[in-house]
């Protein structure tokens, strides 16, 4: 194990995904340590995966808290130096670390987040990318980014309000406005399976939609005002509204509950309420 890699801890939120997360496990070190938090309180999953793999340290919660809220109970565990944030459908490349290295290395460790690249992901919010191994960038997306924790002073790294989406845009927003720097390590590669981390039930699936609805508004109304919060809403707020009366029409059970997801989750957000929906409080239908 490299001196790099042993100044990394993994941190991967999971809830349910005991069925994706043994590929991602796998692709680190089994050097590293890796601290998982299960958000499913199945005690099964923290023996299973601690007796399989001898680096892993799984952190029981009792309620689903969340990506964000997870990510810092992880956090709170890490001793080292680095932080690597990695969501359970996610894995890495062979040389995926030793890339991070040599940009690491090359930027004299001036920067807050390092994150390689999401293969066949186009990158996007590109400030300088001039080199060719490394593009400076506004945000990155959460299924995998280093975070170097000497240069990240926040109290609680994620924003606990977000229970799902936009918990690392947000976070690369606050690292942006207090002068810190964003980087993908474009030879760097990590592979995403997308929504296998916690199962494609249908309940989780209307929980996805309840909450990139409110967690849209929440964002903009954060760190741009009311105004920009609605304006960015309000088209898909009455997008959804019209959709919902068309299913009805055409007898579409399944689009018609995934818009009205969409619309209670922006009512609620309109509403000043918290992101409380969770799996499990979704009714049978």
């Amino acid at each position: 194990m490299t001196e790099f890699e042993k100044n990394i801890t993994f941190v991967i939120v999971c809830f349910r995904s005991e069925l994706v997360i043994d590929q991602c496990l796998k692709s680190i070190n089994p050097d590293i340590k890796v601290i998982i938090v299960e958000n499913s309180n199945n005690v099964f999953i923290k023996e299973s995966l601690e007796k399989k793999f001898s680096n892993v340290q799984v952190l029981i919660s009792s309620d689903n808290i969340g990506y964000g809220r997870g990510n810092n109970l992880g956090l709170l565990e890490v001793k080292t130096k680095y932080a690597f944030i990695l969501n359970p459908d996610a894995y890495l490349e062979k040389n995926t670390l030793k890339e991070l290295y040599e940009v690491k290395n090359f930027l004299k460790e001036d920067f807050s987040i390092l994150s390689p690249k999401i293969f066949n992901d186009k990158i996007l919010n590109v400030i300088d990318g001039k080199e060719k191994d490394f593009i400076k960038v506004n945000m990155v997306k959460g299924f995998a980014m280093l975070l170097n924790l000497e240069k990240i002073n926040f109290k609680k790294i994620f924003d606990e309000n977000f229970f799902l989406f936009l918990e690392e845009i947000d976070l690369c927003k606050r690292i942006k406005d207090s002068g810190g720097k964003i980087y993908i390590a474009s030879k760097s590669i990590v592979y995403h399976n997308g929504k296998e981390s916690s199962g494609n039930e249908f309940k989780i699936e209307l929980c996805r939609n309840w909450h990139w609805m409110w967690s849209l508004y929440y964002y903009n109304y954060k760190h741009f005002g009311l105004f920009s919060a609605y304006k960015i809403t309000l088209y898909k707020f009455i997008s959804s509204l019209l959709k919902m009366i068309v299913s009805i029409i055409l007898i579409q059970k399944k689009k018609y509950l995934i818009h009205k997801y969409r619309v209670l989750g922006l009512i609620n957000a309109y509403q000043g309420k918290n992101s409380w929906l969770r799996p499990d409080q979704i009714k049978n239908f």
